[in-house]
C-alpha cells in the first residue's frame, strides 16, 4: 500500500513518467489522436501548467539517486522526453499504477493515477511543441521529498519502531534465479499491533530483488518453532502497507521472521544495473502501535496469499491462459487491500464478489495492464472497503499473454508453466482482510448508511 502523501498532496510519491530509456520510434504521430482529448485554443506551457504536475508526480523517482532511468527535475531535462512522456501519459502507462478507471471501487488511498485534467494538460502541451513559457519572477517548483534511501512512511510516522535486516548476500551480474532464506529474531517480549510496514531493498538491490516475503514463527510447547502467519509481502515496486485504524495485525512476542527472498542476477526493469551487487541486504521497517493497542482494537487483520487454482497454468508459445480462484468465509469480513501477483506473462487481474443469496456478482477491482515491474497493493478507502457477508464468494481472475503483443514477454516461443523462477508464472493474489463478527458487520453497514443519508440531506 502506498504511503499517504507526506506533502499533503492527493498523489503520493508517484513514480516516473518514463518506464525505461527507450528510443522514441514511431512517436511522430499526434498525441492528441492517441489520447482522444481535444486541444483547446489556449497555449499550454511548461512554466504555467506542466511543471507542477511533473514535480508532484514524477520527480520522486526521476531525480538523482532515484529509480527512474532519467532525471525530470527541470525543463532542460524534460524537453527531450516530451514526446515519450505524452504517449505514456495519454495511454495511462505512467505514472505506473495500472488500475482501471470506471470499474468497481475507485476510492483508493495512495492513488498514483493522474486526473483526466492533468492528462489533458500534458498531452496538449506536447501537441503544441512542449513550450517552456515565461517564468517571470517565479522559480521552478521543487519537490519536497525524502532522501531516496529514506523510509517511505517516515514523514507520517517517524522512523520505524523496529528494523529487521536480512543476512547480506552477493548477487552476481549474470546467472540463474537465487533464493535466500535466512531467519531473524524480532526481540519483542510482548504482543504488539502493527501500524505500518515496509520492505526496503538497500541501494542497487532494488532492481535484483524480485520478491521478499516474510513469515512469522513462534515457539510451541515442545520448544519448536511453528508457523504463525504472514508478516508482509514485497515485490518490485511495492512501497509498503498501512493498517486501518481500529484493527490489529499482530506481531507476537518472542517471534522469529523467516525470510523468503527471490533474487534475479543482473536485475529486472529499466534500472537493472547488470553488475554484481555485493552484500545485498533487504530490510523490514515496522511501525508499531503503543503497547496496549491490542486491547482496544476491535478486530484482527491478516495478509494472506489466495491461490487461483481453477485453470491449469500452462501458457503455450504464442498463446494465452486464464486462471481463477474462489474463496469464502464462515464469518463476515472487510477487504482492506488487493494485490494480484504474477510474473512476465501476466497481463490482467480482477476481483469480484458473488452473492449466492441473490445470484448477483459485484466487480470490485480490475487491472487490465498489469506489469511485473510495479506491484501495487490497492488500499481501499475505509468508508468504501468491500464488506463481504458470511458465505459470499471472492472471485479472483488473472490473465496471461505469451504472445509478441506483450511488451514484457522475453520470449514468446517459450512454454510457460507454474513455478518460482522469473521465467515461470504464478497465479495468486495477496489480500489483507479484517475479520468481523455479525455485530461489527451490521455496525459498519449502519454507519455507511447514516453517512449516505447525511450526504443526501446536505445536497
Amino acid at each position: 500500500m502506498r504511503a499517504i502523501n507526506p506533502r499533503g498532496l492527493r498523489h503520493t510519491g508517484r513514480a516516473a513518467l518514463g518506464a525505461a530509456v527507450v528510443a522514441v520510434l514511431g512517436m511522430s504521430g499526434s498525441v492528441q489522436a492517441q489520447s482522444g482529448l481535444s486541444i483547446n485554443s489556449g497555449e499550454v506551457t511548461y512554466a504555467d501548467h506542466v511543471a507542477q504536475i511533473i514535480t508532484d508526480n514524477c520527480v520522486v523517482c526521476h531525480r538523482e539517486g532515484g529509480i527512474g532511468p532519467m532525471q525530470l527535475t527541470n525543463y532542460e531535462q524534460i524537453r527531450p522526453w516530451a514526446p515519450l512522456i505524452g504517449v505514456r501519459v495519454a495511454n495511462k502507462e505512467m505514472p505506473p499504477y495500472s488500475y482501471d478507471d470506471h470499474i468497481g471501487i475507485q476510492e483508493l488511498q495512495g492513488d498514483w493515477r493522474l486526473t483526466e485534467e492533468e492528462i489533458s494538460t500534458i498531452t496538449q502541451w506536447v501537441a503544441q511543441g512542449a513550450p517552456e513559457g515565461d517564468w517571470g519572477d517565479r522559480s521552478h517548483p521543487v519537490a519536497d521529498l525524502p532522501d531516496t534511501d529514506e523510509w517511505n512512511f517516515a514523514d507520517q510516522f517517524g522512523q520505524p519502531t523496529l528494523i529487521l535486516d536480512s543476512e547480506p548476500i552477493d548477487v552476481p551480474a549474470i546467472g540463474n534465479d537465487m533464493w535466500h532464506r535466512p531467519y531473524v529474531y524480532t526481540g519483542l517480549t510482548t504482543d504488539r499491533c502493527i501500524k505500518a510496514i515496509q520492505v526496503k531493498p538497500a541501494g542497487n538491490a532494488k532492481s535484483v530483488v524480485h520478491h521478499a516475503n516474510s513469515d512469522v514463527e513462534i515457539m510451541n510447547a515442545d520448544g519448536e518453532y511453528e508457523d504463525y502467519g504472514q508478516l508482509t509481502e514485497y515485490a518490485m515496486g511495492k512501497w509498503g502497507e498501512i493498517m486501518p485504524e481500529g484493527v490489529c495485525r499482530t506481531l507476537p512476542a518472542n517471534a522469529r521472521i523467516r525470510w523468503d527472498i527471490h533474487l534475479f542476477p543482473g536485475g529486472v526493469g529499466a534500472t537493472a544495473p547488470g553488475t554484481v551487487i555485493e552484500d545485498n541486504v533487504v530490510e523490514i521497517g515496522i511501525w508499531l502501535h503503543p503497547e496496549g493497542y491490542e486491547n482496544v482494537a476491535k478486530y484482527k487483520q491478516d495478509l494472506k496469499l489466495y491461490r487461483l487454482d481453477e485453470g491449469e497454468l500452462i501458457v503455450p508459445p504464442h498463446g494465452t491462459a486464464m486462471t481463477q480462484g474462489f474463496h469464502s468465509f464462515d464469518h463476515p469480513v472487510r477487504i482492506d487491500s488487493f494485490q494480484p501477483h504474477g510474473h512476465l506473462r501476466m497481463r490482467a487481474a480482477s476481483l469480484e464478489i458473488y452473492y449466492p443469496a441473490t445470484g448477483r456478482t459485484e466487480q470490485i477491482s480490475q487491472i487490465s495492464n498489469w506489469s511485473a515491474t510495479w506491484h501495487h497493493s490497492h488500499l481501499y478507502e475505509p468508508d468504501v472497503a468491500p464488506l463481504v457477508p458470511t458465505g459470499a464468494v471472492l472471485v479472483i481472475k488473472q490473465w496471461y499473454d505469451n504472445t509478441a503483443n506483450n511488451p514484457n514477454n522475453p520470449d514468446p516461443d517459450f512454454w510457460v508453466v507454474a513455478g518460482s523462477r522469473t521465467a515461470d508464472e504464478m497465479t495468486h493474489a495477496w489480500i489483507a482482510i479484517t475479520h468481523l463478527d455479525d455485530a461489527g458487520y451490521a455496525e459498519i453497514l449502519a454507519q455507511r448508511e447514516a453517512a449516505k443519508q447525511r450526504s443526501v440531506a446536505g445536497q
